[in-house]
């Protein structure tokens, strides 16, 4: 079963429509000083309607307060505070990382998935399928591909035996 990650920075009942149940909404909107509560509670209350998980970014206190599906903490979030907080049983925490520090990080943060960036997008962060493949190896929490998967490259996850992905463009 293939599952997918797909990060949103606003509200578009479009796009969300034309995802399937396997699909988990992450939203992120790092240009907002602080998080729109009601926009938040209105996505979540429209992927419910579709029954679609909903995870919010890099706000794990007002992820438990919503009562959203997860939580999902970024490459450049190294704050350990969430540990102490007392969740319900079927929240889940997922993170990125880049390279092997950020991967023991997020293992310390006690992440269920750890995204490792940039598969096929050539930036700062490019893995390539042999460096991906490496890192990949280098845990034993479950790993999702990230960056660049769009519709033309989604075969070649079969080259590294890897079914979870997440992104953007595939899903536009």
């Amino acid at each position: 079963m293939i599952k997918k990650y797909y990060f949103i920075n606003k509200f578009d009942t479009n796009n969300i429509d034309k995802q399937d149940k396997q699909t988990i909404i992450i939203y992120r909107n790092y240009l907002a000083k602080t998080p729109d509560k009601t926009l938040i509670l209105k996505i979540k209350k429209y992927c419910k309607k579709k029954s679609i998980k909903f995870y919010l970014s890099n706000n794990i206190k007002l992820a438990i307060k919503l009562d959203l599906d997860g939580a999902y903490i970024p490459s450049f979030n190294k704050s350990f505070k969430h540990l102490a907080y007392s969740f319900k049983k079927n929240f889940r925490i997922i993170g990125s990382a880049h390279n092997l520090r950020e991967i023991r990080t997020k293992e310390i943060q006690n992440v269920r998935k750890i995204f490792l960036s940039s598969l096929f997008k050539k930036n700062k962060n490019f893995l390539g399928i042999n460096k991906f493949k490496l890192l990949r190896k280098l845990t034993k929490k479950k790993v999702v591909a990230l960056g660049g998967i769009s519709k033309k490259n989604i075969k070649k996850l079969k080259l590294i035996n890897q079914s979870h992905f997440a992104g953007i463009s595939y899903f536009e």
